[in-house]
């Protein structure tokens, strides 16, 4: 039987705040004042894509509206 590596594609608010290493609250606050990247919606559950997140990162952690505008869709 052939194993294979997963990486996680999809992270919770808790394991998105320690990629950036803050709290959940203060990342709720980030999250509430459109400084970080949206999440999807998977069912009842919101997560954030750790792809976008390392992005978003490399690219100087913009604000959301202006993210999007990078991103080439604006939402």
């Amino acid at each position: 039987m052939e194993t294979h590596a997963v990486s996680t594609l999809l992270v919770s608010s808790t394991e998105a705040a320690k990629y950036l290493g803050v709290s959940r609250a203060h990342f709720y606050r980030m999250h509430n004042a459109g400084k970080i990247p949206l999440p999807v919606r998977l069912g009842g559950c919101v997560r954030w894509r750790v792809d976008e997140l390392l992005a978003w990162i490399e690219a100087g952690m913009p604000n959301r509206q202006r993210w999007q505008v990078m991103k080439g869709g604006a939402k």
